[in-house]
């Protein structure tokens, strides 16, 4: 458990970092490497996870960060947060599957809950999982997170964000009190 959350480097990604970030990205919930860890999607979304110009947006926005972590000069993990008036939206979030269940994730969500204290004096943290995810949303409701049971419609027919094998997605509102 220890040597998966020792010797990180926390950092703003750059536009240099877009390539590992979408491998990354793809690795921890697509295809057969996602299958390595928990997280993988490959039994409910075929397709893309993201792609570069998505990763793009999001090391360009201001309102936004993509957060690199590293360790041994490799990036491991990364979230997306992002400034949304009186809360931070938490997102785009990859471990690398070979690390995954050792800690790594722990130890991402709380620095980025810190930082976005610290940085943004946020009172809140949100994030959408896709509802059929029990065992990620479980994950999270032992982080702090509570189901809102508000939903969004998956965008069925936007390959960008995969191809659904089945017709029962929707995201659910998480959130977290940071105070």
């Amino acid at each position: 458990m220890e040597s998966a959350t020792t010797e990180l480097t926390f950092r703003d990604a750059t536009d240099a970092d877009v390539d590992a970030l979408v491998a990354l990205i793809e690795s921890a919930y697509r295809g057969d490497s996602s299958r390595a860890g928990w997280t993988t999607e490959a039994d409910i979304l075929e397709g893309q996870r993201t792609d570069p110009e998505g990763v793009r947006e999001v090391v360009a926005s201001p309102d936004s960060r993509l957060l690199a972590v590293e360790r041994d000069g490799r990036i491991v993990a990364c979230c997306q947060l992002e400034r949304r008036g009186e809360h931070a939206y938490f997102g785009m979030f990859a471990v690398s599957p070979a690390l995954q269940g050792a800690g790594l994730g722990r130890a991402v969500i709380a620095e980025a809950e810190r930082q976005v204290r610290e940085t943004w004096g946020v009172r809140e943290m949100h994030m959408t999982v896709i509802s059929v995810r029990e065992d990620l949303i479980a994950w999270y409701e032992r982080r702090g997170y509570r189901r809102t049971g508000r939903t969004s419609p998956f965008p069925y027919g936007d390959e960008r964000f995969g191809v659904p094998l089945r017709d029962d997605l929707r995201f659910e509102l998480l959130v977290k009190e940071l105070a």
